[in-house]
């Protein structure tokens, strides 16, 4: 009987190239969320929050707070005010500055002339407790309201 090896060799090829795409691509994000900033003018009046539940204790967890905005932006950075509420606890703000670029290009990837940041709140990974977390954002600069904002969100990933 005669097999054809060129058709084997095909056939393996494409087994292989699919389980190599199907193990690359598991979700690690288990949440994010955007905001839209009414007419791109972001006051400090506005204040999103975003709720998410935690189901998996054992893992740990990176905390990312995104920031679409225009190439239009004044600014290189952002300040905000950051508040978490852990499940059965009280509200935690922390005032944060957020790189967004320096002189000569932002740091965020970008289309066209949109920007758009992902950029990690926690230094380590965190451990967080089952149950509903609420984050909230608020915008901290002096410039009130402050313009070209087009979103802002939180993405929770589980840290590799």
């Amino acid at each position: 009987m005669f097999y054809n090896w060129n058709m084997y060799i095909k056939r393996l090829f494409i087994f292989l190239a699919i389980v190599i795409v199907w193990i690359s691509c598991k979700p690690i994000g288990i949440y994010e969320k955007m905001a839209t900033v009414p007419q791109h003018e972001w006051s400090s009046q506005f204040k999103p929050d975003f709720t998410f539940a935690i189901k998996d204790t054992t893992v740990r967890y990176n905390i990312f707070i995104v920031i679409r905005h225009t190439d239009s932006y004044h600014y290189n950075n952002i300040w905000l005010n950051f508040s978490s509420i852990a499940p059965a606890d009280t509200v935690v703000t922390q005032k944060i500055n957020l790189k967004l670029g320096d002189n000569k290009k932002w740091l965020g990837s970008s289309m066209d002339d949109v920007i758009e940041h992902r950029i990690l709140v926690n230094k380590d990974p965190v451990a967080l407790k089952q149950g509903n977390y609420i984050f909230m954002l608020q915008n901290a600069m002096r410039e009130d309201p402050l313009e070209n904002v087009l979103n802002v969100g939180v993405r929770i990933e589980r840290a590799e």
